[in-house]
């Protein structure tokens, strides 16, 4: 009676122990987390709207998270007050021209708070300092302009099927053109006399050629372009070696 006394106490201190181990643990990381045991200096901002935003989400800066939302009030019917714990070693990079946005994690995550980069010649941030914000893009909005594009692509895709609808029928000018065999066929009537027409031309000009009254006139424009080319036969030949003409 005694032994299974004493393994029942000794099974009682070890669950007790690894119940306390856990305990430490599950503090030490959420501390971590929230930044309950480093050294932190707070800002604060104000948004119409914080989209969701809640106190422990993250504080992100350059993509990298340095601190937590630590308080949410709200200071009247336009405007909402965010405070920000951030760890005091990143205050060297934070400058008082930097903006403080709310974002998210991924598409669909958690809230968050992002703060942008600042100029290079800004005074660092102070503590308890006003960052100016950028207003969220509500996800209302975003669904709501996505269901007006949505819905002048249903208009536009209704208007083309009713055309083709018309084109297929044979009614209007496009239906007409490519469906009424006697449109084609003038048109192909309409290529034809071009050509023999271009064709007349090549041979009205080869009969203006031969008239000795414009024959001159030719003879001496022959001759203009025969000695060009040779001219330039000439400057190519007086050309020394190696010379490559741009």
């Amino acid at each position: 009676m005694e032994t299974y006394t004493q393994k029942f106490k000794v099974r009682l201190g070890l669950f007790v122990a690894v119940g306390l181990a856990i305990f430490v643990l599950a503090i030490f990381i959420i501390g971590k987390q929230k930044n309950l045991f480093n050294p932190v200096f707070t800002v604060n901002s104000t948004f119409y709207s914080v989209s969701g935003l809640q106190v422990g989400n993250n504080v992100r800066f350059s993509g990298i998270n340095v601190g937590t939302v630590d308080n949410i009030a709200i200071i009247n019917d336009s405007t909402v007050k965010v405070f920000m714990m951030i760890r005091k070693e990143v205050k060297q990079f934070i400058k008082s021209d930097c903006k403080a946005a709310i974002g998210s994690e991924g598409l669909i995550g958690d809230k968050l708070i992002i703060i942008t980069q600042g100029s290079t010649d800004a005074p660092l941030v102070r503590e308890g300092q006003h960052l100016d914000s950028e207003e969220p893009v509500e996800m209302d909005a975003i669904m709501a302009s996505l269901k007006v594009t949505a819905d002048n692509a249903a208009v536009i895709s209704y208007q083309l099927a009713e055309i083709m609808i018309k084109v297929n029928s044979g009614t209007g000018t496009l239906g007409r053109l490519i469906r009424d065999s006697t449109i084609a066929g003038n048109l192909n009537q309409t290529m034809v006399n071009l050509k023999n027409s271009s064709k007349g031309l090549d041979e009205n000009m080869n009969a203006a050629k031969e008239n000795f009254l414009l024959k001159g006139y030719f003879n001496r424009k022959e001759k203009a372009a025969q000695k060009k080319k040779e001219a330039e036969v000439k400057a190519e030949e007086k050309k020394p070696d190696g010379v490559i003409q741009k």
